[in-house]
């Protein structure tokens, strides 16, 4: 008598089929390929963006997909896969229909690694469609743009009549305390207004792609000193030392004055801002190609949790002492869309309660 067994699937094919089922049931465009670029799997939600309605198995990525870069540039795609050494992820592409319509792309690139020491086996390829967040976005920062624009003239020519009116009282020995006060803090007020605005305005030409880059020859010695002659009044208003150090072998920098500068200056802004006691030490170093910046100080320092979204926009820390200053949480964005333009690398160092130091890197660059 012979004893049936019943068959059963091995537990490979039932993960395979979880992982299809899985990969199916995701809005996302998701496509699998091998090291050399060959397609392996994907999604149905790929071919609904990629409009394609036959199999992709066994093509490559560029034979399904074209890609234009944010200056309307074709993109291989093969090739920019095959670069990916560590997760990428971007939201500057476009892809490009057979029609010659387009859409605007969320792409996700990502080394698949079997597991420790086995090297990389493969890519994964994740697809958006983002047109409409693109347009949303498009129609937020022209409104940015157009409201920072037309608000600039009426809060300039406040800030210099409350200015004004500021600097009568308080020469006039018998003008009312309570309105040097008034104006005082109508002043201040209307100070930070401005630099919000001018921080909306150039978060917006960032955003949208319209800051230019000037390239010239910086003196960093000549740029610290001046950057320290403007800061040491506000830090000895708030009881603070502000030192130089400085590297006596720096050569002349290749890059743009301004970016740099406006980098050091919110560098410098935030940690005179956020330090109560001690002092704040700026200081350049000379490196291969490049000048490493820092500003350091011995301020309220930064939290752990906070660290990770210091450069994200609008952040502000839920700190009661951050609280207690105005801010609009654009600066340092603002500070890494600049790092970017210049080619920079900005470094983060802090401690709760023990201060932090910001240091950037920036290479030179050809005119």
């Amino acid at each position: 008598m012979v004893k049936l067994i019943p068959h059963t699937r091995s537990s490979a094919a039932i993960d395979h089929e979880r992982l299809n089922s899985l990969i199916n049931s995701m809005a996302d465009g998701v496509i699998a390929t091998s090291a050399e670029g060959k397609i392996v799997l994907y999604n149905g939600a790929a071919l609904n963006i990629l409009d394609i309605n036959s199999a992709m198995k066994d093509k490559f990525l560029s034979q399904t997909m074209r890609l234009l870069d944010k200056n309307n540039q074709p993109v291989d795609v093969h090739t920019l896969v095959m670069s990916v050494k560590r997760p990428f992820t971007s939201r500057d592409y476009r892809l490009q229909y057979p029609d010659n319509n387009t859409i605007n792309l969320y792409l996700s690139i990502a080394p698949v690694h079997l597991g420790f020491g086995s090297g990389m086996q493969g890519y994964v390829v994740l697809l958006r469609d983002i047109t409409r967040e693109k347009s949303l976005e498009e129609e937020r920062d022209e409104f940015i743009s157009v409201v920072s624009h037309e608000l600039r003239t009426p809060i300039a020519i406040a800030e210099g009549n409350i200015g004004n009116a500021l600097f009568i009282a308080q020469k006039d020995p018998n003008s009312n305390p309570a309105i040097v006060e008034a104006l005082t803090q109508a002043h201040d007020q209307t100070t930070f207004l401005a630099g919000m605005i001018n921080d909306l305005a150039t978060l917006s030409r960032a955003e949208r792609g319209k800051l230019t880059l000037e390239i010239e020859s910086i003196n960093a010695h000549e740029l610290m000193q001046e950057l320290v002659k403007n800061y040491s009044p506000q830090a000895t208003e708030k009881g603070l030392t502000l030192q130089v150090d400085l590297d006596k072998n720096l050569e002349l920098l290749n890059s743009s004055r301004l970016y740099v500068r406006e980098i050091l200056q919110n560098f410098i802004t935030n940690a005179i801002k956020y330090t109560e006691k001690g002092g704040v030490t700026i200081g350049a170093r000379q490196k291969p190609g490049a000048v490493e910046f820092y500003v350091q100080d011995t301020g309220i320092g930064i939290s752990k949790s906070d660290r990770e979204k210091v450069f994200d926009k609008f952040f502000r820390s839920e700190d009661y002492r951050t609280r207690q200053s105005s801010g609009t949480g654009l600066g340092l964005y603002v500070t890494m869309k600049l790092a970017r333009l210049i080619h920079a690398e900005i470094e983060m160092a802090s401690e709760l309660n023990k201060g932090s130091v910001f240091k950037i890197t920036v290479p030179n660059l050809k005119a």
